[in-house]
């Protein structure tokens, strides 16, 4: 995972540079002087060769955890992306509840039901989604539900924590749709396979409660979908982007957007890294839950065949 944000810092330091374009001639105008240019190239380090210039970055990263300053925003990169960082964390885990709540009784509905209409649905569903770009279903809801409806607002956010929430409401369905239908899909497909296990058979000729024995079959189907589900929460964190620039939300995302716009290096690379970092960091929450998860599996079945088994006795 460090080799990760290592080659990801690597990579975009080498990106922003190698990308045609000057960023003090967009940041000054085209009517700047040469003099002019040539003192913003001094201020932001271009005029020394790429081994300085990477060497001076490193140096900072490591010192501040900064990136330097934004050109574009004249303040550091790391205080705007953290200043715009909370908007993000609200869009992303609205998001991902979503998920989880659409998914789970969706995958396990078309899984006790297979054939049925719910199943149906949820295997014709994905091929449909699949041509319908976040942005595209985003202005679809603008003009549905807040310009039409007027139920949601049309953008920005509200204060509060009902107002974030109302504000957040359409732009997480909007990123939510586009990842649930691959979790749905991956988890009624796991859903089946324990349903099919010997231990299910078992459990069922002991009597046990229906609702006992969802709860066993979900346990052990939630590992694999929990790994996509952690990889999915990744690219939330891009759906962001997009929604965010069609919901007018200042995010992160919002001020990736403007960075590129105007080749601010520094806050595109501060973006960059910080991004990976939070994937490295839900990457290991993932794997941290799956061993929980996996625990409690083995700790539950043990316990049920114990159970089983000084009921045999008696």
């Amino acid at each position: 995972m460090l080799l990760v944000l290592v080659l990801v810092t690597i990579g975009v330091f080498l990106i922003v540079r190698l990308v045609p374009g000057d960023p003090a001639q967009m940041v000054l105008g085209l009517k700047a002087r040469p003099e002019q240019i040539a003192d913003m190239h001094h201020r932001l380090g271009l005029d020394q060769s790429i081994g300085k210039q990477f060497t001076s970055f490193i140096g900072t990263l490591l010192a501040t955890g900064d990136t330097g300053q934004s050109i574009a925003y004249n303040v550091s990169s790391r205080a705007l992306v953290l200043s715009r960082l909370p908007v993000s964390l609200w869009l992303i885990g609205c998001s991902a509840v979503l998920v989880v709540a659409i998914s789970l009784p969706l995958a396990m509905t078309a899984a006790l039901h297979k054939g049925g209409w719910v199943d149906q649905l949820v295997r014709i569903v994905p091929t449909i989604t699949l041509g319908m770009p976040e942005f595209w279903v985003g202005l679809v809801f603008v003009l549905l539900f807040a310009v039409t409806l007027k139920i949601f607002p049309v953008g920005g956010t509200q204060p509060g924590i009902d107002g974030m929430l109302y504000s957040m409401a359409l732009p997480s369905l909007t990123i939510a749709l586009a990842q649930t239908p691959f979790i749905v899909r991956s988890l009624r497909t796991r859903i089946l396979e324990v349903l099919g296990a010997d231990f299910v058979v078992t459990l069922r000729a002991a009597h046990l409660p229906e609702r006992v024995i969802r709860r066993h079959v979900l346990r052990n189907a939630l590992l694999p979908a929990l790994q996509l589900y952690g990889m999915k929460i990744s690219f939330l964190v891009g759906g962001t982007l997009v929604v965010e620039q069609v919901f007018g939300l200042k995010g992160v995302g919002s001020l990736l957007f403007s960075a590129i716009t105007v080749r601010d290096f520094p806050l595109i690379q501060a973006i960059a890294i910080y991004c990976a970092l939070g994937v490295v960091l839900i990457s290991i929450i993932v794997e941290i839950a799956g061993g929980l998860i996996d625990y409690r599996v083995r700790g539950g079945l043990g316990g049920e065949a114990r159970h089983q088994e000084a009921g045999g006795v008696a």
